[in-house]
């Protein structure tokens, strides 16, 4: 394997919460434990002043994000020109969102260096569309070596309206080896059910960020048209849109719920445990997160066909599925998860692990982004080490000069 040292640019990084951060830090480390030196640039908007830190195989640099998008960019490129080896490294990855998919092509052919992008669900789902960002985003394809989806879908989806693109599917994995229940979890979530629930009735759980993408409303009205809400408890983890909220109030009498504000990722392990089904009605979606980790714990689900989902989730093996936005598909879905013996569904769950363990794993994620890293090296247009300028080739960088 070629020597790789990798510039990274997100807007998401721990401590923020969200399927984005997390993704992103899994990443990171899976191609740090594979010898790949990793520099992550972070937009931020918690901080006012930049940072650089050391860490073991890259940096982190953190630069304040700005409402003007030109200025944040300008000061991320000169932090990067004062702490990071810039002539060192190999390829410039934009990780989703506004800023990286902005800056990522502008520095990749500043360094002369190939440039990766890294589409996640909504990248594509609206970000396309997206008046503010869609031109950005069919630049950055354009201009990238090798361009990186989470799902068959959106690979398909992209392939046909960049057919020059060189595109590569790289689902989401978990490593569930980590990710385990401890006794303490189980035993949290039996006395959660005993004090919360009432006997007989299935636990349906609601998990993360519930934006109009991962169609919560709808499924609550779905439910409520059902005839089925009396026969069940939601639990909702996370955070809700106005509408979810709006339409779970109205159903206050009707359906049993519980919320939970957002907590740490290793807290919701209890949670997890008390479903006897998640619930992800997507409207469209890339991979969540919440299905890997449900999946891993054998925790089967009430989910859309959408984008990644379609990936993992097979009606009647691991899943009650439904097409996006079918309502008399989600209501059928609801009444057979409802009416499904416990046997069955401990058996769905089972399935729903072995297909995640064997199919989503984190080691198999970094390793198809090595692959990505390592063959984009040799992608039409991409600078390879033959092609590299002269030693006495000089790069400007902001007021100064670097020689390489």
């Amino acid at each position: 394997m070629p020597d790789l040292h990798v510039l990274f640019l997100t807007e998401r990084w721990p401590p923020d919460r969200g399927g984005m951060s997390q993704s992103c830090d899994r990443i990171v480390r899976g191609l740090r434990q594979r010898g790949v030196e990793v520099d992550v640039a972070v937009f931020s908007r918690r901080h006012t002043r930049e940072a650089v830190e050391t860490m073991e195989r890259g940096r982190l640099l953190v630069s304040p994000a700005d409402e003007d998008p030109g200025h944040a960019i300008q000061r991320l490129w000169n932090l990067l020109a004062i702490g990071c080896d810039l002539p060192s490294l190999s390829h410039v990855v934009a990780f989703g969102g506004l800023l990286p998919v902005l800056a990522a092509p502008a520095f990749a052919a500043w360094i002369e260096r190939p440039l990766v992008t890294l589409l996640r669900g909504n990248d594509f789902d609206t970000g396309w569309f997206s008046p503010r960002r869609g031109d950005a985003l069919r630049d950055a394809v354009a201009r990238s070596a090798c361009v990186c989806t989470v799902s068959r879908d959106h690979h398909r989806k992209l392939a046909r309206l960049v057919p020059s693109a060189r595109i590569v599917r790289v689902p989401n994995g978990i490593d569930a080896e980590q990710w385990r229940l401890t006794d303490a979890d189980r035993g949290a979530a039996r006395a959660w059910r005993e004090r919360t629930v009432a006997p007989a009735r299935r636990v349906l759980g609601l998990f993360g960020d519930l934006k109009q993408k991962k169609g919560a409303a709808s499924f609550l009205e779905v439910l409520r048209e059902s005839g089925d809400g009396s026969r069940v408890h939601l639990l909702i983890v996370g955070d809700a849109e106005p509408g979810f909220r709006a339409e779970l109030e109205s159903a206050n009498d009707e359906i049993a719920h519980t919320f939970v504000a957002p907590v740490d990722r290793w807290q919701l392990l209890p949670y997890y445990e008390a479903c006897d089904l998640v619930v992800i009605p997507s409207l469209y979606d890339g991979l969540p997160n919440v299905l890997l980790e449900a999946g891993a714990l054998g925790v089967p689900a009430v989910a859309s066909t959408a984008g990644g989902l379609d990936d993992l989730v097979t009606d009647g093996e691991n899943a009650f599925a439904f097409a996006p936005g079918d309502r008399h598909g989600c209501r059928r879905a609801i009444s057979r998860a409802v009416d499904a013996p416990a046997a069955e569904l401990r058996a769905m769950g089972e399935r729903m692990r072995a297909r995640v363990e064997s199919e989503f794993t984190a080691r198999a994620e970094a390793e198809g982004y090595v692959h990505v890293l390592t063959t984009s090296l040799l992608a039409p247009g991409a600078l390879t080490s033959s092609a590299a300028p002269a030693p006495s080739t000089r790069i400007g960088v902001g007021a100064r000069e670097m020689d390489r």
